[in-house]
């Protein structure tokens, strides 16, 4: 059974008075520490796919399964990386951040700091433990905001294009660095962007999707081994693939 079952889904808003279908009949499935990657123009509902997984939003027809139990709203487990670097909490340091969740679950004061500074070593900002998130770069707070995710131990990590709005430079060394925390890990992951070259040197997996509304047209699976160069002829080729379907 796949650690995550996304079964036919579909979600509907109203708009100027009207029905509009962001997603229809999406289904797909992602094993136990799998890398998935989610793929599709602007407004094909990636975002929406990943917020009915948290459970930020509830979808008009069908169901998310996780470990086997429907998702019916937001769960612990389930980390989440956006984004927007204003996902960290500005007035508190780093490593207060990355306590937060284990705030939530109750655990001790000592405890928490420990678990927090070991996941601030693993993302490589230990000598930041006690900086705000306006004295971090972009890729340190993103460094910051996947450590918080992964600290009280979530069995799924999802984001959502979280290295966007890098520098070209920071994005792909962002990449090599999320490739070495989920080898680490072994988190179940589904990552959403619209970026193929992106998709391709991550997931295990990618899905693509085509909008109005938002559906699966195709899986393209990645053979290919890690660490992947993207000037490799099997990577373009990949790549060539992925942007097939797309269009």
């Amino acid at each position: 059974m796949d650690h995550i079952e996304v079964r036919r889904i579909t979600y509907e808003y109203v708009a100027a008075d009207r029905a509009v279908s962001a997603l229809r009949d999406v289904t797909f499935g992602v094993g136990e520490s799998d890398f998935v990657c989610v793929v599709g123009r602007s407004g094909c509902g990636k975002t929406t796919l990943l917020n009915i997984l948290a459970g930020f939003l509830t979808p008009t027809r069908g169901e998310v399964r996780i470990a086997g139990r429907t998702v019916t709203g937001k769960g612990l487990d389930r980390g989440v990386v956006f984004q927007d670097f204003a996902q960290l909490f500005p007035w508190r340091t780093a490593l207060r951040n990355v306590e937060f969740g284990l705030e939530m679950k109750g655990v001790s004061r000592e405890e928490r700091s420990v678990t927090a500074q070991r996941f601030l070593k693993l993302v490589g900002l230990e000598a930041f433990a006690n900086a705000y998130p306006h004295e971090l770069s972009g890729g340190m707070q993103q460094r910051a905001a996947i450590a918080r995710a992964l600290a009280y131990n979530p069995s799924v990590l999802l984001m959502d294009e979280p290295f966007a709005a890098l520098d070209a430079l920071t994005r792909d060394e962002m990449q090599r660095f999320l490739t070495e925390v989920w080898r680490e890990t072994r988190k179940t992951v589904v990552y959403v962007t619209h970026n193929v070259a992106e998709a391709v040197y991550l997931a295990d997996r990618i899905i693509v999707m085509t909008p109005h509304p938002g559906t699966v047209k195709a899986e393209v699976r990645v053979a290919l081994p890690r660490p992947r160069d993207p000037l490799s002829v099997d990577f373009v080729e990949v790549q060539k693939r992925v942007v097939a379907e797309l269009h």
